[in-house]
């Protein structure tokens, strides 16, 4: 089993806290999620997430004018410089501060910062100024420092020139910059209201200001005549000011201003409230076009694309995305991430969902391809704990702390059956019969297991043997044994479709956490409280392997230990284990920030994989900052808002002991957790429910420049003139070696329909897997119907018996050959279905007699026939007729 899986993309959610971006052409928007950042394609419905990772929540983006350059900055003011295309990390950079607000320049020269109460602009890396021949020997090399403010800048706004900029500042006012020195300018401070400024903008001819506060006013600036000036003055530098021409307010009943973005364009502005409304306005009249609520609670930020028709709100209390088109009045997105901790994940059988259950009730269908939520299930009342799907995947079973399990058709997207026990229970945990007749579940509350039908929903019996809480439960994927882990210790494997229900008995060390069976259903595999994994035979009830495994998963230290992380191994343990899909290895979780991937056979730790580096969760680095120990203890965990100036910056919600739940509100430091882990029925991915989202590792993540048995001689010039010698088998080898996408599609498509049978033939076999997999995305992507249907007919007869003996390794590419086919197939039968009968109705209009004479004469008519005809129409155009006389 291959075991270089790399991280793919982050799902479960979209938002957390900072700005949101629009990529210059307006189809893509940026967001940040935690300590990485996520790209959301508004056209093509996709998703992905940039590979780097912050060493803290980011709190502000930037991109360049050409939307190549990314700069990201976290909340202590360490910034990355990123190629979004290419998705690389270009450099590290750190500010030595908080950066509340940050803004590239229109010509992309330069990009302003506001760190604190200061505003530092610098040249952006490889500007189009620098001179032929001039080294740069720093990326980053700062222009000016800007000093006046007497509070944190919270927004700047360059002119459409780069010759100024405006910055809004906390200390109520704003204030107008030149980059360079200019003749006659004079830095200009606008004053006036009576909260912080949130934002300040230039109109589209720059001759007019307008700044929004917290409370909800906007003013209106222009640079006209003083009061105090003679009434036959010039209208020179000297007898002009900047001055309030106009004062409008927002009207929200008790509701603050927290967020605002002007569109200059088409003077378009919209402000959103800590009500959970927006409103947008027109300048400068301040006419209202629509009021809206979205939320309940705070909208933290909103952007508008460049054409000013679509807006971006961010919500981060509940984890909310929102894309509005203003002029339809719909949404382009709206997307939401659980706002509690996930408990349990599923693959779909075809790999292409996952399912995500959480503390908040909710049940989540994620599209692995587009990255997006695809529907949300409410119905249930409390957590959900656990979730598995019946197996031929249209059946999604749930059980939650409600006192119900419940069957969800994924085809209509409805509950269709309610399970419920006689006495009201908090069930903690499910199994599934693999032919989806039986549910059995786990409760915390009851030693017994509970046992329906799915067909009638009748409880049909209760298995009676364990005496403490049953912590999990596992159907062999054979259907004959179901196998259950409780606190008392005990292991016991049931046989629950014979005459008589008996148990065999496993008896532990320490409380069961987690089981699963090895996929033919001949092993088990078992977690103890006490850091122990161990596997079973199931046909002799014998231990085959076993291994000590809370060295791996100790790691991190919380800010409430009294012990370094090294020697906290005593108290750490899996809480969640997966065997793989080929059974081979078994993947491991629990709460720690390492999952562990282990070879089943020799008990040997195969990789670690670290879930997460983010300073801003508990438990993630190894050793404390003792300069930020203090005689009261660790500063992270004191108070420090009592002496903010906002009341709801000083307002303490956070609840003591709570470990868990929504991080804005309930805790100040959500700890590290993996409370679930999944393979993927390919076996080509995993994924793992965290504190911070849905990860998915895969190992079909897309590399630029990947080659395979390269050497000096295969180029992409030689590749084509191999292809332009009409060898085509060479130069497709050649193509696979480069592993460029560009160069095979062209190289395959050059390939003539009569070759294709003798190329796929010859094809050495290291190369049908990958070859299998372009095809595929080629049946998908391409519009060459018939082309990609022979190279898949082809390749399945003239390899099917080795196809066959490598299923196992072939699964994804031989999943994605039958997705296209299929999909081609009811394409084409659509597309018949609705042509029919528009041929029946051609087919059967009368054709008359004379007007198949006629077209006999304008198709086999002699010459003489010709001229006359030619005549006759000649006369008609001179009649001024508009008919044919030879025709009539």
């Amino acid at each position: 089993m291959k075991t270089d899986f790399q991280f793919s993309n982050l799902l479960g959610t979209v938002y957390s806290r900072g700005n949101l971006l629009f990529t210059p052409d307006g189809t893509c928007l940026l967001s940040p999620v935690g300590n990485r950042v996520s790209i959301f394609d508004l056209v093509n419905s996709k998703s992905y997430t940039l590979p780097f990772a912050h060493r803290k929540n980011i709190a502000r983006l930037a991109l360049n004018p050409r939307g190549n350059l990314l700069l990201s900055v976290d909340e202590d003011g360490q910034a990355v410089l990123t190629n979004v295309p290419r998705r690389i990390t270009l450099y590290h950079f750190s500010f030595k501060g908080a950066v509340s607000a940050l803004a590239f320049a229109p010509s992309g020269r330069h990009f302003a910062a506001g760190v604190g109460r200061q505003i530092e602009v610098w040249h952006t890396p490889s500007t189009p100024d620098v001179a032929d021949g001039e080294l740069e020997f720093a990326p980053f090399v700062r222009h000016r420092v800007y000093t006046g403010h007497f509070d944190n800048v919270q927004s700047i706004e360059w002119s459409s020139d780069s010759r100024f900029f405006l910055s809004a500042s906390r200390d109520l006012t704003a204030r107008i910059w030149s980059l360079d020195p200019e003749e006659g300018f004079i830095p200009t401070t606008l004053g006036g209201h009576r909260q912080a400024v949130l934002g300040v903008w230039f109109s589209q001819d720059q001759e007019t200001i307008y700044t929004v506060s917290k409370d909800g006013a906007l003013f209106v600036w222009k640079y006209v005549l003083r009061p105090d000036a003679p009434e036959d003055a010039d209208a020179d530098d000297d007898n002009m000011q900047w001055r309030i021409v106009d004062r409008h307010y927002f009207m929200q009943n008790n509701a603050h201003v927290t967020c605002a973005s002007f569109h200059a364009a088409s003077n378009l502005l919209v402000a959103g409230f800590s009500n959970g409304i927006f409103g947008i306005y027109e300048l400068p009249e301040f006419t209202a076009i629509q009021n809206l609520s979205i939320s309940q609670n705070d909208i933290d930020f909103v952007s508008i694309n460049k054409t000013g028709e679509w807006l971006a709100f961010g919500a981060s209390k509940l984890g909310q995305l929102l894309v509005w088109e203003w002029q339809s009045e719909s949404y382009i997105l709206k997307q939401q991430g659980h706002f509690d901790s996930m408990n349990a994940i599923a693959y779909s059988p075809d790999s292409q969902r996952i399912i995500t259950a959480a503390d908040d009730g909710k049940i989540k269908v994620w599209d692995v391809n587009s990255g997006f939520c695809v529907v949300t299930f409410t119905e249930h009342m409390s957590g959900v704990t656990a979730c598995e799907f019946a197996k031929r995947g249209n059946v999604l079973f749930t059980a939650s702390l409600d006192g119900s399990v419940r069957a969800w058709d994924l085809i209509r997207y409805r509950n269709f059956r309610t399970f419920t026990a006689p006495s009201r229970l908090s069930f903690s945990s499910l199994a599934v019969d693999p032919s989806g007749e039986v549910i059995c579940a786990g409760s915390i509350d009851s030693f017994d297991i509970h046992i329906w039908s799915v067909q009638t929903g009748q409880l049909l019996d209760r298995l009676s043997g364990h005496e403490g809480p049953v912590a999990s439960l596992a159907f062999a994927p054979d259907g004959g044994t179901l196998v259950s882990g409780s606190w008392d210790k005990t292991v016991r494997l049931w046989n629950i479709f014979a005459r008589t229900q008996t148990s065999e008995p496993l008896q532990l060390m320490s409380d069961i956490l987690c089981v699963a069976f090895r996929p033919d259903s001949k092993q088990i595999a078992v977690t103890t409280l006490d850091g122990q994994l161990t596997f079973w035979s199931v046909s002799d009830a014998t231990q085959q392997n076993g291994l000590d495994a809370r060295h791996d998963v100790s790691g991190g230290r919380k800010l409430t230990d009294r012990r370094t992380a090294a020697n906290s191994a005593g108290t750490k343990s899996f809480t969640t284990i997966r065997y793989s899909a080929d059974g081979s290895c078994i993947l491991a979780g629990g709460n720690s920030k390492y999952i562990c991937l282990y070879d089943v056979q020799s008990g040997v730790l195969v990789k670690k994989f670290t879930v997460s580096v983010n300073l801003s969760l508990d438990g993630t680095q190894e050793f404390l900052n003792s300069r930020l120990l203090t005689e009261a203890g660790p500063r992270g965990l004191i108070d420090e808002t009592g002496e903010a100036s906002d009341l709801e910056d000083r307002r303490d919600t956070t609840l003591p002991g709570a470990q868990r739940g929504d991080a804005a509100a309930r805790k100040v430091r959500p700890e590290i957790r993996v409370p679930a882990v999944a393979f993927s029925p390919t076996g080509r991915a995993f994924c793992a429910a965290s504190t911070e989202g849905l990860l998915i590792y895969s190992l079909d993540t897309v590399f630029q420049f990947d080659p395979f048995d390269l050497d000096i001689t295969v180029t992409p010039a030689t590749t084509l003139e191999t292809l332009a010698e009409k060898d085509y088998l060479k130069a497709l080898v050649m193509a696979f070696r480069l592993n460029e996408r560009n160069l095979i599609r062209r190289v395959y498509e050059a390939i003539p329909v009569s070759d294709i049978a003798l190329v796929v033939k010859d094809m050495p076999s290291v190369y049908l897997s990958r070859l299998l997999r372009f095809v595929a995305i080629q049946a998908d992507e391409s519009p060459h119907l018939e082309f990609n249907l022979i190279w898949i007919e082809a390749l399945l007869s003239k390899h099917g018996r080795w196809l066959k003996d490598n299923r196992g390794q072939l699964e994804a590419e031989l999943r994605s050959v039958d997705k296209a086919v299929r999909r081609i197939q009811s394409e084409l039968s659509r597309l018949a279905d609705e042509n029919v009968y528009r041929i029946e109705y051609l087919m059967a209009q009368p054709v008359e007699k004379k007007e198949e004479e006629e077209r006999k004469q304008l198709n086999w008519g002699d010459e003489d026939a010709e001229g006359d005809r030619d005549e006759e129409m000649d006369d008609d155009d001179e009649d001024g007729e508009e008919e044919w006389i030879g025709l009539e």
